[in-house]
């Protein structure tokens, strides 16, 4: 990762290199899904002190698809913006079919 990235479109393929475990992309599936079902909790009923368990949530099913599954150091240590819209992008493209689930 000694590569620098001057914008996201060029840091995504990297990104996707990353991510190339079914089973680390599932995890971050489920970890995205549960914050969004979090935040919704969140603004339905207020409870804000809530918040603080998205990181926990989000990089915590990251961390064990990586550390565990994909052997590797999540991108998110050297890159943590273009990481963290590269989650919500693979989100996406898991949504609609661009890239396996």
């Amino acid at each position: 990762m000694s590569e620098k990235y001057g914008n996201f479109a060029d840091f995504y393929p990297f990104y996707l290199s990353q991510h190339t475990n079914k089973t680390c992309r599932r995890l971050h599936f489920v970890g995205s899904c549960f914050i969004i079902s979090l935040i919704i909790y969140v603004a339905v009923y207020g409870s804000y002190s809530l918040l603080w368990f998205v990181p926990v949530i989000g990089y915590g099913f990251a961390w064990v698809g990586h550390f565990i599954f994909e052997k590797n150091r999540p991108a998110t240590f050297i890159y943590p913006i273009y990481s963290l819209i590269g989650d919500w992008v693979m989100f996406k493209d898991m949504i609609i079919g661009r890239i396996k689930f």
